[in-house]
């Protein structure tokens, strides 16, 4: 199995779910993170100020922070390789991405 992980910019908690203003796309990340854990595909998702170790120990992430800045949250990888950049995955691409059933999600 394909492994991804995304690398959030600071947020307030560990999901970015939380206080007055929720933003729809952290809302639909955390529901697809959650369906696909519930059917055993694991996701690993790190946020900057919970977890800055992870940012700074993975070579492909901070090089591409230091070449592009800060502007290039969230950045998802595939078995270490930067597919996505500046924005979170659509269902479909999680679906593909991953070599999903398309009933999945």
């Amino acid at each position: 199995m394909k492994k991804m992980a995304i690398y959030e910019p600071a947020m307030c908690c560990s999901t970015g779910v939380c206080g007055v203003g929720v933003d729809e796309d952290l809302l639909r990340i955390s529901t697809v993170l959650s369906t696909l854990k519930k059917n055993d595909v694991v996701v690993e998702r790190y946020n900057l100020s919970s977890s800055p170790q992870a940012f700074i120990t993975n070579p492909v992430v901070n090089g591409h922070i230091r070449e592009k800045g800060l502007d290039v949250f969230p950045i998802t990888l595939v078995d270490d390789e930067i597919v996505l950049s500046g924005r979170y995955p659509s269902n479909e691409e999680f679906i593909t991405l991953l070599d999903l059933s398309e009933n999945i999600i």
